[in-house]
Protein backbone atom coordinates (compact mmCIF):
# COMPACT_ATOMS: atom_id res chain seq x y z
CA UNK A 1 0.00 0.00 0.00
CA UNK A 2 3.00 2.42 1.05
CA UNK A 3 4.24 1.60 -2.47
CA UNK A 4 1.20 2.95 -4.53
CA UNK A 5 0.90 6.26 -2.01
CA UNK A 6 4.65 6.86 -2.94
CA UNK A 7 4.22 5.79 -6.76
CA UNK A 8 0.75 8.40 -6.62
CA UNK A 9 2.36 11.06 -5.09
CA UNK A 10 5.44 10.58 -7.57
CA UNK A 11 3.57 11.00 -10.37
CA UNK A 12 2.25 14.39 -9.56
CA UNK A 13 5.44 15.74 -8.67
CA UNK A 14 6.52 14.66 -12.25
CA UNK A 15 3.46 16.30 -13.83
CA UNK A 16 4.39 19.39 -12.20
CA UNK A 17 7.93 18.96 -13.50
CA UNK A 18 6.89 18.15 -16.68
CA UNK A 19 4.90 21.86 -16.94
CA UNK A 20 7.98 23.28 -15.35
CA UNK A 21 9.94 21.97 -18.11
CA UNK A 22 7.73 23.20 -20.45
CA UNK A 23 7.54 26.31 -18.72
CA UNK A 24 11.19 26.81 -18.74
CA UNK A 25 11.88 25.93 -22.54
CA UNK A 26 9.05 28.21 -23.57
CA UNK A 27 10.14 30.70 -21.96
CA UNK A 28 14.00 30.07 -23.50
CA UNK A 29 12.43 29.76 -26.92
CA UNK A 30 10.86 33.11 -26.64
CA UNK A 31 13.70 34.40 -25.11
CA UNK A 32 15.81 33.42 -27.87
CA UNK A 33 13.38 35.29 -30.59
CA UNK A 34 13.34 37.91 -28.91
CA UNK A 35 10.27 38.42 -26.79
CA UNK A 36 10.89 40.80 -23.92
CA UNK A 37 7.42 42.14 -23.53
CA UNK A 38 5.46 40.32 -21.05
CA UNK A 39 7.66 37.54 -21.18
CA UNK A 40 6.82 35.48 -17.92
CA UNK A 41 3.06 35.95 -19.24
CA UNK A 42 3.35 34.80 -22.64
CA UNK A 43 5.43 32.34 -21.58
CA UNK A 44 3.30 30.81 -19.12
CA UNK A 45 0.09 30.97 -21.79
CA UNK A 46 2.34 29.00 -24.31
CA UNK A 47 3.63 26.66 -21.69
CA UNK A 48 -0.28 26.12 -20.37
CA UNK A 49 -1.52 25.08 -23.82
CA UNK A 50 0.94 23.08 -24.71
CA UNK A 51 0.54 21.02 -21.57
CA UNK A 52 -3.39 20.77 -22.44
CA UNK A 53 -2.23 19.88 -25.62
CA UNK A 54 0.03 17.00 -24.57
CA UNK A 55 -2.40 15.90 -21.88
CA UNK A 56 -5.22 15.56 -24.44
CA UNK A 57 -2.87 14.08 -26.41
CA UNK A 58 -1.86 11.36 -23.93
CA UNK A 59 -5.37 9.98 -23.14
CA UNK A 60 -6.01 9.29 -26.71
CA UNK A 61 -2.69 7.75 -27.74
CA UNK A 62 1.20 8.53 -26.12
CA UNK A 63 1.90 9.43 -29.96
CA UNK A 64 -1.29 11.94 -29.91
CA UNK A 65 0.88 13.65 -27.37
CA UNK A 66 3.37 14.58 -30.33
CA UNK A 67 0.86 16.13 -32.39
CA UNK A 68 -1.73 17.79 -30.14
CA UNK A 69 1.81 19.14 -28.21
CA UNK A 70 3.13 20.97 -31.03
CA UNK A 71 -0.13 22.01 -32.68
CA UNK A 72 -1.40 23.74 -29.46
CA UNK A 73 2.52 25.22 -29.58
CA UNK A 74 1.94 26.49 -32.74
CA UNK A 75 -1.66 27.91 -32.33
CA UNK A 76 -0.34 29.60 -29.20
CA UNK A 77 3.03 30.97 -30.63
CA UNK A 78 0.67 32.61 -33.73
CA UNK A 79 -1.41 34.54 -31.54
CA UNK A 80 1.93 36.12 -29.61
CA UNK A 81 3.18 37.71 -32.88
CA UNK A 82 6.52 35.92 -32.75
CA UNK A 83 8.53 36.69 -35.87
CA UNK A 84 8.85 32.71 -36.73
CA UNK A 85 7.30 30.87 -40.38
CA UNK A 86 4.94 28.17 -39.28
CA UNK A 87 6.93 24.92 -40.03
CA UNK A 88 9.66 26.25 -37.40
CA UNK A 89 7.37 27.11 -35.33
CA UNK A 90 5.79 23.58 -35.20
CA UNK A 91 9.38 21.75 -34.94
CA UNK A 92 10.26 24.23 -32.28
CA UNK A 93 6.96 22.69 -30.44
CA UNK A 94 8.20 19.33 -31.54
CA UNK A 95 11.73 19.45 -30.22
CA UNK A 96 10.36 21.40 -26.48
CA UNK A 97 7.62 18.64 -26.38
CA UNK A 98 9.75 15.80 -27.25
CA UNK A 99 12.58 17.00 -24.55
CA UNK A 100 9.99 17.68 -21.76
CA UNK A 101 8.50 14.59 -22.35
CA UNK A 102 12.16 12.43 -22.78
CA UNK A 103 13.16 14.26 -19.14
CA UNK A 104 10.10 13.61 -17.38
CA UNK A 105 9.76 9.80 -18.61
CA UNK A 106 13.59 9.00 -17.61
CA UNK A 107 12.80 10.66 -14.28
CA UNK A 108 9.62 9.01 -13.49
CA UNK A 109 11.10 5.03 -14.78
CA UNK A 110 13.80 5.81 -12.61
CA UNK A 111 11.66 6.72 -9.62
CA UNK A 112 9.86 3.78 -10.15
CA UNK A 113 13.11 1.49 -10.39
CA UNK A 114 13.41 3.30 -6.81
CA UNK A 115 10.47 2.39 -5.20
CA UNK A 116 10.18 -1.25 -6.80
CA UNK A 117 6.95 -0.66 -8.59
CA UNK A 118 8.86 -0.89 -11.97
Amino acid sequence: MLYRVLTIIGGLVFVVALFALLWFFCKKFLEHHGVTDQLSDRTTALATWTFAGISVGLVFAVVGAFVLGPWAFYRTLRGHGVAISDGAAVWWGFGIVAASLGITAAGFFGFLAIVGAY
